[in-house]
């Protein structure tokens, strides 16, 4: 891997390079699309994926506090807990040694014997509103850290406000697109993450923001590439 811009460095530490901000709140999105924008393959992000997009999919995870997904795409992405790794001995010094999985949704449709919910290291947060039935409610609070945030849906801003009270700062979503949208029209998107794949799909695969319209102005901080595919990091104008 080799980074070529904004200075040309071959073997980049990928921890150092994606680094957060230290001293305040950080939102981090996580995508991969194809060259021309589609977020899946065949329904899946996987299609699009490379060895170098999982290594740094890993240390993403490695560095965040929470790693936050809807829960379409922890359906459609087979989710399990966060693994422990002996190489994020460093950069979760202080902290548990694996960061927990928060699952947005509305109607907590899901498996809740899965072992996402039952054998993961840091417990499983799930961010729900008070729309959803009220049984999963209570049946949801016995496998996992519960939070209520919204009446109909699941309200963004104070989903996020949640995590940060439980010291949860460095936030890392991997979507999928409509969560994308949501945290970007509530004006919460601190940063994204994105690997342009060498490929060309087409079809009705969504846009990695997928829903209500935002206008986020951003500033590219970095390129690295690797066999083809772009590893873009965007961030938030500083006067913003």
């Amino acid at each position: 891997m080799r980074r070529i811009y904004p200075d040309i460095t071959d073997n980049p530490d990928i921890a150092q390079a994606y680094a957060y901000p230290k001293g305040r709140p950080w939102l981090r999105l996580n995508m991969v699309a194809s060259a021309d924008g589609a977020a899946w393959l065949k329904g899946r992000s996987g299609g699009l994926s490379s060895s170098g997009d999982k290594r740094i999919f890993q240390v993403l995870r490695g560095l965040a506090d929470v790693v936050v997904a809807g829960a379409a795409t922890v359906r459609k992405e087979g989710y399990g807990p966060v693994k422990p790794r002996e190489s994020w001995a460093e950069i979760r010094e202080g902290r548990p040694e694996v960061p927990p999985i928060a699952v947005i949704t509305r109607s907590l449709g899901f498996d809740l014997g899965d072992e996402l919910f039952t054998e993961a290291t840091s417990r499983t947060i799930v961010i729900t509103c008070e729309s959803a039935p009220h049984e999963r409610r209570k049946e949801a609070a016995r496998h996992c850290d519960l939070i209520v945030a919204g009446d109909e849906a699941v309200d963004m801003r104070r989903a996020v406000a949640e995590l940060h009270a439980r010291g949860l700062t460095w936030i890392l979503c991997e979507g999928g697109p409509r969560v994308n949208a949501q945290l970007a029209a509530h004006d919460l998107v601190d940063e994204l993450c994105l690997a342009t794949s060498p490929m060309l799909v087409g079809g009705g695969a969504a846009r990695i923001l997928n829903g209500e319209p935002a206008q986020v102005t951003m500033d590219l901080s970095q390129v690295l590439e690797e066999e083809g595919v772009l590893f873009s990091r965007y961030t938030r104008e500083q006067s913003q």
